[in-house]
């Protein structure tokens, strides 16, 4: 069908396709990549090579182990990845060789002599986010700092409760640190948005990314200890998990705690609504990691070592969405509906339009029933060759045995000489999947030593991956182009 004719969720209005990359995954000198000259690079080149879309994964900032789907904060930003060179111009500074802390510092002491219109857009920032999560937050890590790292359930009684003399104490004794985080919050959604509208100028959307769940020891389940399954201390009584399964007979426990779906439904979903509302003032469109968890989830007793004693409870299914619909309009949204999905999940995502995914790496088990081969696509849905937490394509073509490194090759119809990843990237393009989305270690053909994250492991690998613009083969952008011009993906 022709692009956009029947669909309302405004990601599937044409087909197209996209590079998966995270922010902090850009080239440059900084520990991590930042908002700067190499992004706005990256979004050039991701319109010369012939993509609409730019998934990235969640901008929060990560906790210890480094992964932004464990956050400490559900709305704010990873300041690490404020570009230096961008705050000094911004500001007004010198372009000096200082730390960005020392920047920030700077640009924030002289905000009243900076450049026309940035105090204004700081203070309507302030104003706007502050009641939503921006106070919260600030109040969250400042306290977090004090308490030598420790987690909000464990702070003295007063500060874990919130307890307004507490919280006014704070505002007296560290009103610049306060200060301090609220502006860095500022810096980075800033520079954010220039990169966004640099997108948004070469007709490439911005694809978020929003985990279900939130960490336990977050701002938000700090401020809201209500919409949470908590006890009077602040410890969950029950988390979540995914049950024993093929791949693991006790399950996965993840930790995060429930929502008390029944209090938030009572309020209109109003903090959901605020999150989507956030998240979208941020990005094109939002993939909802674990969409099956608004129709069921898997809910382990806190006490539980692992995942054996749990039991599904019911999710706000069609109500929730609607709610959501009816604030914000149609919703732009990708649901990931990895795993076993029953036809109540699949039934959800369809009533509201949202596109399912479908990772080319799994197709080639089973029979030919398997969903992920790609003739089993169907148009609603996004087409992944790997997603963040699998091998690049080369490192997992790599890892069968030859057998089944023939039936690939042969299910692709893949000349000998057809060298991977591109029989991978051109199934995907090839796909009647709207969507196709690439991993930018595919796109640079590279092995599993670019590999994002390897789920269940703790290492310093994980989250850390950059690239360098000399992976990137001189034909390689040409024939990017030349592949979505023939799979019709370039508008």
């Amino acid at each position: 069908m022709e692009a956009g004719s029947e669909h309302a969720n405004p990601l599937m209005q044409r087909r197209r396709a996209g590079v998966l990359l995270h922010p902090t995954s850009l080239p440059g000198p900084a520990p991590v990549g930042t908002l700067g000259a190499e992004a706005l690079r990256f979004v050039d080149w991701a319109r010369e090579a012939g993509f609409g879309l730019w998934q990235i994964l969640p901008l929060h900032p990560p906790q210890a182990d480094g992964s932004p789907y464990a956050s400490i904060s559900a709305f704010a930003g990873d300041v690490r990845m404020i570009d230096r060179h961008r705050l000094a111009e911004r500001a007004g500074l010198d372009e000096r060789d200082i730390p960005v802390a020392e920047a920030l510092h700077q640009a924030r002491a002289g905000l009243a002599q900076a450049p026309e219109g940035w105090a204004q857009a700081y203070q309507a920032f302030c104003d706007a986010q502050g009641p939503v999560w921006l106070d919260d937050f600030a109040r969250f890590v400042v306290i977090r700092e004090q308490e030598g790292g420790r987690p909000w359930w464990e702070w003295p009684q007063a500060r874990r409760d919130r307890e307004p003399d507490a919280l006014a104490a704070l505002q007296q004794e560290a009103a610049e640190a306060l200060e301090a985080v609220r502006f860095a919050q500022f810096v980075l959604f800033d520079q954010w948005q220039d990169v966004r509208e640099h997108a948004r100028a070469r007709d490439i959307m911005i694809l978020g990314d929003m985990p279900i769940f939130v960490a336990h020891d977050s701002a938000e389940v700090w401020a809201h200890r209500d919409l949470f399954d908590l006890d009077a201390t602040g410890h969950p009584l029950t988390v979540a998990g995914v049950p024993p399964d093929y791949f693991s007979a006790t399950g996965q426990r993840w930790g995060n705690p429930h929502y008390r779906w029944d209090r938030l439904q009572a309020r209109d979903y109003d903090w959901w609504v605020e999150r989507m509302r956030w998240t979208l003032e941020t990005v094109d469109a939002v993939r909802i990691d674990h969409f099956r968890g608004f129709e069921s989830s898997w809910a382990i007793p806190a006490d539980e070592p692992d995942a054996t004693g749990g039991h599904w409870v019911a999710g706000p299914g069609a109500a929730f969405f609607e709610c959501l619909e009816a604030r914000l309009g149609a919703l732009p949204l990708l649901a990931e509906d990895l795993g076993v999905i029953t036809p109540e999940v699949t039934a959800l995502r369809l009533r509201f339009d949202l596109p399912g995914m479908r990772i080319l790496q799994f197709a080639f088990e089973g029979g030919p029933d398997n969903p992920y081969l790609p003739a089993n696509h169907d148009e609603l849905s996004a087409v992944y060759t790997g997603t963040h937490d699998n091998d690049t394509t080369l490192g997992w073509f790599h890892s069968l045995d030859a057998p089944m490194q023939q039936h690939v090759i042969a299910t692709l119809d893949a000349g000998a000489a057809d060298e991977m990843p591109w029989p991978m990237l051109r199934a995907a393009c090839r796909s009647p999947a709207q969507l196709a989305i690439l991993p930018m270690q595919d796109v640079l053909q590279l092995g599993s030593e670019a590999r994002m994250n390897l789920p269940g492991t703790v290492t310093d690998a994980n989250w850390s991956w950059r690239f360098d613009w000399a992976q990137l083969p001189p034909e390689q952008t040409p024939a990017m182009r030349a592949l979505m011009e023939s799979t019709g993906r370039l508008e």
